[in-house]
């Protein structure tokens, strides 16, 4: 029988099968036996096979730059395969051919337990960033994660609404981990035995510079999968791996321009009148708006959600959205995924939708087409028909206490651990192609998202509210391929108000969010007109800030974006020591230099928010000469300077040769077109290439857009002037006239 066993399973490792005959129980026992030892012993074969042979993977080349490695077996669901992503491969392709900074075989996969170990190389001085959206930190060497989608709580674990396991690497490489998984992450934490570079081994007893964390060589990755896809890009800078990352993903998204202005969210039991109200007290104090935002009681039922007006506090709801969009303002409604018995969603979705209910409500499984086009037929009747121009998608990211348990099932065989992973980017995928038939542009407010929803127009938000951890989570965005904002909701002081509004609006999306405790910007009197004043400048920035998105969109730079990602910013990266305490800090702990409260807007453009209860800071200007934004006057060159500009400013910088077009005052955005100022900084000659288009459909993918040159030059004598070249042929949407203006002297 032994023989017999034997030989049948080495023919079945070939191919061929011969019979086998079973005849008795004790044989059949005996074969079970024989069957789990020599499974055994197949993995344990296999998995070293895995091992030795994982440098011998095959690397296919996907794009300039960019190679795609498979391991073992992938799950069929990944981040990226539900979502209909179309690469910008031409914008690669003219970014030219990179390479990494090491050898193909230097990434290790190993399979053990079933499970997919991932290892990366990291050298003395690298620096990680990425990993997700974090609030706390920006370099991410030194941390253990679990990327899990989830309501951020408060530490940078992983658990957060944009876990996006993809790093950037300061040796000018990145890669994607492409698993729609729970993903442990040891960032450069632990010490192999058999490491290349071992830690110096040193006694705490004797030797001050014993540490509680060795130096870690490897970056490693824990995929809980069967096998696993990994993309690697590569990059002269981390910008440049950015911005593959981003157009392999389809290019950064290019908002509406009415979702540059300014947005206010009114409280959740709003009536049309009480909308209409404040309107009109928006108009008569002369404050921008752009978008109202309506909250849970625009529906008949929320929490599940009907997705159907309530005709008791919106009597007529297609001529109250159209009254709001005769006067230049947009409508954006709060939905959540839960759909309620009440409504006429409940019984057409019901047989595509989870096993487990969220308070009480239907969670349909968003992978399934039936899926899709129900709720898109529904929305289109109810909301898209009557003009409502987005969405505010709540509550597709955690909590554990009341979302979807990892063992629910849907109807498509999705896991539930995948679909908590994806959910928020499917939400997305499916509201955009929604706007797309259309051919409208929409944009809105997400509460989770993953990898490839670079090119879906929405934002990030939560109920989360530290002003610092919001700048540094904005900084974050910009390394994962996300949008973020950190919204006004409300704050203790009319200081800490004025300068929450300062840095919103110098975010992707400048919002109020009054739906609990229905706050104005005039909330605070005493700032009320300062507070106007930044709204406005807001408004004015809007060319400069399409133009940052144009460049998202078209090249994959991300229009806020980390110091780290600017050419010629360095940081001492020096180590402080925590001080040494037996009970508080038996262990001290080295502590990174990070600046996570300075970032770039668009490609000229510095800010330094000020904090509540601060009089000046520090700033650290990169390379070249910077110049404040307000009068044109050198600030510095390459230093650290201190800002004090007082309550009503926010620190803001140009640098050398910045050319920053502004719209007048407005505060609606309409058809007209207006006169442009052209401001430029400095001293250096500098082209701009302006972008416009029609600011609200996608024509622009068809070439209908233009690229205006801003031209400004010096003569022998040092003379400026600019010069506006409009391309033969091209229309122009947005601008009457131009007026340079040179703001040095």
């Amino acid at each position: 029988m032994y023989n017999s066993l034997l030989n049948y399973f080495q023919s079945k490792l070939t191919g061929s099968i011969p019979p086998i005959s079973l005849k008795s129980g004790m044989e059949k026992r005996s074969m079970g036996m024989y069957i789990l030892i020599f499974i055994l012993g197949q993995t344990s074969c296999t998995d070293k096979q895995n091992v030795e042979n994982q440098g011998n993977l095959e690397w296919n080349k996907e794009a300039a730059g960019v190679w795609k490695i498979s391991f073992g077996s992938p799950d069929t669901i990944n981040l990226l395969s539900e979502l209909d992503i179309t690469s910008r491969l031409d914008a690669i392709a003219e970014m030219g051919e990179d390479t990494l900074p090491f050898a193909h075989e230097d990434i290790s996969f190993e399979v053990v337990d079933g499970k997919i170990y991932i290892r990366f190389p990291l050298e003395k001085e690298e620096k990680i960033f990425g990993l997700g959206l974090n609030f706390k930190t920006v370099e991410q060497r030194g941390r253990i994660m679990r990327l899990h989608v989830d309501h951020y709580g408060g530490e940078d674990d992983g658990r957060t609404h944009a876990p996006v396991p993809f790093f950037v690497s300061s040796r000018g490489y990145g890669a994607l981990i492409n698993a729609a998984r729970y993903i442990d992450v040891w960032a450069g934490t632990s010490v192999r035995k058999d490491s290349k570079n071992p830690p110096v081994i040193r006694d705490r007893n004797t030797d001050p510079e014993w540490s509680a964390q060795p130096y870690s060589d490897n970056l490693e990755f824990l995929v809980p999968a069967d096998g696993v896809e990994v993309i690697v890009f590569a990059g002269k800078t981390m910008l440049d791996v950015v911005r593959r990352y981003n157009l392999m993903n389809g290019g950064g998204t290019l908002p509406p321009k009415w979702g540059l202005g300014f947005w206010q969210r009114v409280p959740t039991l709003y009536t049309d009148k009480d909308v209409q109200n404040e309107v009109n007290e928006f108009e008569k104090r002369g404050f921008p708006l752009n978008v109202v935002g309506l909250e849970p009681g625009w529906m008949t039922r929320s929490y599940p959600c009907t997705y159907e007006w309530d005709t008791s506090r919106f009597e007529d709801p297609e001529s109250f959205v159209e009254g709001l969009k005769e006067k230049h303002i947009r409508t954006n409604l709060w939905i959540n995924p839960y759909v309620s018995p009440d409504g006429e969603l409940y019984t057409k979705i019901k047989p595509y939708t989870s096993s487990h209910t969220v308070w009480n409500g239907l969670v349909p499984d968003y992978t399934m087409s039936e899926v899709q086009k129900i709720m898109t037929d529904h929305f289109k009747k109810h909301q898209l028909n009557m003009g409502v121009s987005g969405y505010k998608m709540d509550e597709n990211d955690g909590y554990d206490s009341w979302l979807w348990p990892d063992v629910a099932t849907f109807p498509s065989g999705t896991s539930a651990e995948q679909m908590r992973q994806i959910y928020g980017s499917l939400m997305q995928k499916v509201t955009t192609k929604m706007y797309q038939d259309e051919n409208l542009r929409t944009y809105g407010l997400v509460r989770g998202a993953n990898a490839g929803t670079s090119s879906f127009p929405f934002v990030l938000y939560n109920d989360y509210y530290n002003h610092r951890d919001f700048i540094t989570a904005l900084i974050n965005s910009s390394f994962i391929g996300v949008l973020w904002t950190p919204e006004v909701r409300a704050s203790q002081t009319s200081e800490e108000w004025l300068r929450r509004m300062q840095t919103v609006c110098f975010s992707p999306l400048a919002m109020i969010n009054a739906w609990a405790d229905g706050t104005k910007p005039w909330s605070f009197p005493d700032v009320a007109e300062d507070v106007n004043a930044i709204a406005k400048l807001r408004m004015r920035l809007i060319p400069y800030l399409y133009t940052a998105f144009a460049d998202y969109t078209f090249q994959g730079i991300p229009p806020m974006r980390a110091m780290n990602l600017e050419a010629g910013y360095a940081i001492d990266p020096t180590l402080s020591e925590e001080a040494f305490d037996a009970t508080e800090n038996p262990y001290a702990m080295a502590v990174k230099q990070e600046v996570k409260d300075q970032f770039m807007v668009g490609p000229s453009v510095l800010v330094a928010p000020l904090f509540d209860g601060e009089k000046e800071r520090k700033v650290i200007l990169p390379q070249g000469k910077w110049y404040d934004f307000y009068t044109g006057a050198l600030v510095g060159e390459g230093e650290v300077i201190t800002a004090s500009p007082g309550l009503s400013k926010i620190p803001v910088y140009v640098k050398d040769g910045g050319i920053i077009p502004l719209f007048p005052e407005i505060t609606r955005l309409d058809n007209r077109k207006h006169p442009l100022e052209i401001r430029h900084y400095g001293n250096k000659p500098n082209v701009y290439e302006l972008y416009d288009d029609d600011g609200e459909t996608y024509d622009y993918k068809n070439g209908e857009f233009t690229r205006i040159g801003l031209h400004v030059v010096m003569d022998t004598e040092g003379n400026k002037s600019g010069k506006v070249v409009i391309p033969d042929g091209k229309n122009v949407w947005s601008f009457s006239d131009y007026q340079f203006r040179f703001m040095t002297e």
